[in-house]
């Protein structure tokens, strides 16, 4: 998704769709297909990046003096910042082409989103090259960071990019000369796109981002967002309870119970920590295995065979110390 050919193809592939009743029975590849790209499930953090980001689109639409406001999604690994990030750019995107359909007989679609991964070791020439690849801008080893920088401005303008997702901000260190270069680059982008930028990183607040006079910059014009995990309780609520029971509902199970995975609940916010990443990981695993060995539901044994990632094992069995 990290050029404009493969962002479009996602964005508007139609997302995979729970059963509906009355729809004839998928077959059982089809359903395994089906849990192994599975549904986005809306987290609240998924709402509340949704409602700022269009509000802060809308404030610094006529914005011309100054960079505008932007927005960091920060968190632990796991706990759905990249899903929220391309959730919300998708909604962008679509919502951007159903105002501005290209017109009759033009090959050339509305460009309202950008996504631009920071490269590792990340220095401002590499990670202007990464924007310029996004649209195939040309470039050469021979150009300098300026000339890719300024042809990447033009460009960008022109094809009217109002939305900017930049994923993997952790990557970057201002304390090292080349991270100071490339967080200056990206300054410097936010002050010349006439775009909103959206970053995402892990635990952003605990890096290098937000130290020393770069950091305050950034932290004085961007919104924070913390996707982390999410409690058992909040309340009266229980927002992770709630969101057990909107993955039960998307199952395509043959003799799964419903209410079987709410009821597990405890457990299973002991086995991921909350983290979404892993609980979807998690249920979806022994829904396949389910598939596979035919018996068509998810009990808390099957739960409990599933071998998760390190990190929610390494929660879930901590080491004891010597």
């Amino acid at each position: 998704m990290t050029t404009w050919q493969g962002w479009h193809r996602f964005a508007t592939t139609d997302p995979p769709a729970p059963p509906q009743p009355g729809d004839p029975p998928r077959s059982t590849e089809e359903r395994l297909a089906y849990h192994s790209s599975f549904v986005t499930i809306r987290t609240p953090a998924i709402s509340q990046l949704a409602t700022q980001v269009r509000t802060l689109m809308i404030l610094g639409r006529h914005q011309q003096t100054t960079a505008r406001p932007s927005l960091i999604v920060t968190g632990p690994a796991a706990a759905g910042k990249a899903t929220a990030l391309l959730n919300v750019g998708r909604t962008c995107h679509l919502a951007h082409t159903r105002k501005n359909p290209a017109p009759p007989g033009s090959a050339h679609a509305a460009v309202p989103v950008a996504y631009v991964l920071v490269p590792p070791g990340a220095t401002a020439k590499t990670l202007v090259t990464e924007f310029a690849r996004y649209l195939g801008i040309p470039t050469t080893t021979r150009m300098t960071q300026t000339q890719i920088t300024d042809a990447v401005c033009h460009t960008y303008t022109q094809a009217g990019i109002q939305l900017v997702l930049i994923d993997e901000i952790h990557r970057l260190n201002p304390r090292t000369t080349t991270g100071a270069q490339t967080a200056d680059l990206i300054k410097d982008l936010t002050e010349r796109l006439p775009a909103t930028f959206v970053y995402a990183g892990i635990n952003v607040t605990d890096t290098p981002l937000f130290s020393g006079t770069r950091g305050a910059q950034l932290a004085g014009r961007a919104t924070l967002i913390t996707c982390g995990p999410l409690p058992a309780r909040h309340g009266k609520r229980e927002p992770f309870r709630a969101v057990i029971t909107d993955i039960e509902n998307s199952l395509d199970l043959q003799r799964h119970t419903p209410g079987t995975l709410p009821r597990h609940a405890s457990y299973l916010h002991q086995r991921t920590a909350g983290r979404i990443g892993s609980l979807t990981r998690l249920i979806r695993q022994a829904a396949i295995t389910a598939i596979h060995d035919g018996t068509e539901r998810i009990t808390k044994t099957a739960l409990d065979a599933v071998q998760l990632d390190h990190l929610a094992e390494t929660h879930r069995r901590p080491r004891r110390s010597r």
